[in-house]
């Protein structure tokens, strides 16, 4: 039961590292594959409860983005979830657009292992350029 006079304390289990970070892999609640893995802040965490949609902590810009901002391409959460170590977030989610990736493909797992190489095995499903522009 939470306590009425900290309604955010949920997010004090949460084990954030050094920086105040957690991953959070994206899962697609539907198929069960992983999407992609990014990392959230307390905010983004609280964020996406309140909003039913991904939002992350960006290390490289240094602020908040909510996956889909840019490409149309949001994760609308089906189901949030803390693992037992209470160090990762899973976001069970829906994928609109079904691109998770930002090189235009399904899911950020693309590439595999192959006699010593990393080899794409997914295909693109839209040039990344059509998707952000030139950015």
């Amino acid at each position: 039961m939470q306590d009425s006079a900290s309604p955010d304390n949920w997010l004090d289990i949460v084990r954030w590292n050094s920086d105040g970070l957690v991953p959070a892999i994206a899962q697609d609640a539907e198929t069960g594959e992983i999407l992609m893995m990014a990392w959230m802040n307390r905010e983004s965490l609280k964020l996406t409860a309140e909003e039913g949609q991904a939002v992350y902590w960006s290390r490289s810009r240094g602020k908040l983005w909510r996956k889909g901002e840019t490409s149309g391409h949001q994760q609308v959460v089906r189901d949030l979830r803390l693992d037992c170590d209470e160090d990762v977030i899973l976001l069970k989610v829906e994928q609109k657009g079904g691109i998770a990736c930002h090189t235009g493909r399904r899911s950020c797992f693309y590439r595999a292992l192959e006699d010593g190489q990393w080899v794409p095995v997914e295909p693109v499903l839209k040039n990344p350029d059509s998707i952000y522009g030139n950015q």
